[in-house]
């Protein structure tokens, strides 16, 4: 707790350059694979897209056929997936980004988590009870595979296209030039909901990345038009249409099933990026609401404004990620001059 502390701190006072923790160099396009699903022709024509956007080598194009779109994979059926991506991958590779928008779960866990981490039966007996915890959260590891033997994961949804290529356009967009921007930390009326508002960042300005935090005691968030992190507890988050979200930014509620993208009981963590966000997060199976399985909005915002990708962001802002789904472009990063 006091080293989060301390981090949230450090934030609201403004770091400068030479006061920042020290970073190691990150993901490169070079180093990201792109895994396409032969059987969907959104995938296959969304996957091109973003090989050319972000200039990912065609060699690290991966190719698999997922027939019918499944919600979920039985464990056997994601061990023999995983197994023809893995064939298909060069040492060099650090980072995956799958290109569906289903399958998104293997059994109670995420489909990314499931990737990089390995599958957890264990967490599947009670889904409720602590998880493992992830050896990458809060790390500064800058080649997570050479260095851990973790492949970092992410899933673009492309249920529709356009949409999926405007995340694209944006998580290119992110690197063109810091803008003013907010972070906005919102603590509910949704008690359980607000089981990490203790890690909200305090409000202040960040002048180095010319970035306010702001937290709001409140259900709605209407009408910012400069929104660079959204986090919130509620199962619907309100007001999303009013809202303008910056190139790169990070979003998500914490709810149960927000990674449930084609769920219906709560809002689907899909929503995010449709209103506009590049990244989110939202879990595919009852997780209760440890703090520790969603992003810690501290861990989170220091690794993004020290210039990690979103996915080396969010990745290491979860401390038991099993249950959790990282979805959007994981390239983005509008912090990268900062990196060092």
């Amino acid at each position: 707790m006091h080293k989060l502390l301390s981090i949230s701190l450090l934030l609201a006072t403004g770091m400068s350059r030479a006061d920042a923790p020290a970073v190691a160099p990150g993901l490169q396009p070079s180093q990201l694979a792109i895994v396409i699903n032969d059987a969907e022709p959104n995938s296959v024509e969304v996957g091109e897209y973003y090989r050319q956007a972000h200039a990912i080598p065609a060699a690290n194009v991966v190719h698999v056929s997922i027939p019918n779109r499944p919600k979920k994979l039985s464990a056997d059926q994601f061990a023999q997936l995983k197994s023809r991506i893995d064939a298909q991958l060069k040492p060099e590779i650090q980072a995956v980004l799958m290109v569906w928008s289903a399958p998104y779960a293997v059994e109670c866990n995420s489909i990314t988590s499931a990737f990089t981490l390995g599958y957890d039966g264990g967490q599947c007996v009670k889904t409720c009870d602590a998880g493992k915890p992830s050896t990458y959260f809060n790390s500064n590891v800058g080649q997570p595979f050479a260095q851990m033997g973790l492949r970092l994961s992410m899933l673009l949804p492309v249920d529709y296209v356009e949409e999926a290529k405007a995340v694209v356009d944006r998580g290119t967009a992110s690197g063109f030039s810091i803008p003013a921007a907010g972070a906005y930390y919102l603590t509910t009326s949704d008690g359980a909901r607000n089981s990490r508002a203790s890690f909200f960042p305090p409000a202040g300005v960040v002048r180095q990345r010319k970035l306010t935090i702001r937290n709001l005691k409140t259900d709605t968030l209407e009408g910012a038009q400069d929104v660079m992190v959204y986090q919130t507890g509620l199962a619907r988050v309100p007001k999303l249409d009013t809202l303008r979200f910056l190139p790169g930014a990070l979003a998500d509620h914490l709810t149960s099933f927000g990674g449930d993208l084609q769920g219906t009981a709560q809002m689907s963590s899909q929503r995010w990026l449709e209103a506009g966000a590049t990244a989110s997060y939202g879990t595919v199976s009852e997780p209760c609401n440890h703090w520790q399985k969603f992003p810690n909005p501290t861990v989170l915002l220091r690794r993004y404004l020290t210039g990690m990708t979103a996915l080396e962001a969010y990745w290491g802002s979860v401390a038991w990620p099993a249950q959790g789904l990282f979805i959007g472009d994981p390239l983005a990063a509008p912090y990268a001059a900062f990196r060092r």
